[in-house]
């Protein structure tokens, strides 16, 4: 009886796990830039002592979906998309080196650029900084050029974006969704990676297969209760049995 419940309750655990991975996932389809979590079940032997009698099942996030998504021009001049295979370099909460597909870059108040949720974006001389009154042009190799409201015929070369291209094997997705190295180590510059300006790469979220997962995990949860209300009356019954008199 007790296999019956421990294998219940840890499918219903994970069902819930499964579920939260999947609605991030779906809260974030409108994310610039946004890599889809992947995860999967498995079953388990329960060790300890004796026999490995009793099973545990249980969700892991697998990896990460490294597809590229697809790519939306807006004419933004902040606006930046990799094209193909490539990562800009922004500088994490923690000040380590870290990796984003996210584009959609800002100015804040200090003239620092910094992606759409608020990390610093890493050129080859550290965060970039964008002179005031100026209107901005980034080519396709990264390097960033101001040009002076008051004098646009004197352009300066601010700096180049830092852009690498490590192999997805050696990459981890952190909680923070941003991605690093797995073994901490920066990434080397990449002069191949090339961007387009204007422009902005959504999700690789596929929203209609999230959908269906959705429903999926909801009703893999209710199959889970139903096994754990089925084996309590298991329980009840063999307890009256027990107790009937020969």
């Amino acid at each position: 009886m007790d296999r019956q419940l421990y294998i219940a309750m840890t499918g219903a655990k994970h069902s819930l796990q499964a579920q939260h991975h999947n609605n991030q996932n779906l809260a974030n389809a409108n994310t610039p830039g946004f890599r889809a979590d992947l995860d999967s079940f498995y079953q388990a032997p329960m060790y300890g002592p004796g026999f490995p009698t009793r099973a545990y099942a249980e969700e892991l996030r697998a990896g990460t979906d490294f597809t590229p998504g697809s790519i939306m021009t807006t004419d933004r001049e902040l606006d930046v998309a990799i094209q193909d295979q490539g990562w800009f370099v922004v500088q994490a909460p923690d000040g380590s080196e870290a990796y984003t597909r996210r584009g959609d870059f800002r100015q804040d108040s200090q003239g620092l650029l910094t992606t759409g949720d608020g990390h610093l974006v890493m050129g080859e001389n550290g965060p970039v900084s964008i002179p005031p009154d100026s209107n901005i042009e980034i080519a396709d190799d990264g390097v960033i050029t101001a040009i002076p409201r008051e004098a646009p015929e004197a352009p300066i070369e601010v700096d180049r974006l830092r852009l690498v291209n490590p192999d997805p094997a050696e990459l981890v997705k952190s909680e923070d969704g941003l991605i690093r190295h797995y073994d901490g180590e920066p990434a080397q510059d990449d002069a191949q990676v090339r961007v387009r300006s204007g422009a902005l790469e959504g999700s690789n979220v596929n929203m209609a297969e999230s959908l269906v997962q959705m429903i999926d995990h909801a009703r893999q949860f209710e199959t889970h209760i139903k096994m754990l209300t089925t084996a309590e009356e298991n329980e009840q019954t063999s307890s009256q049995l027990l107790r009937h008199p020969s």
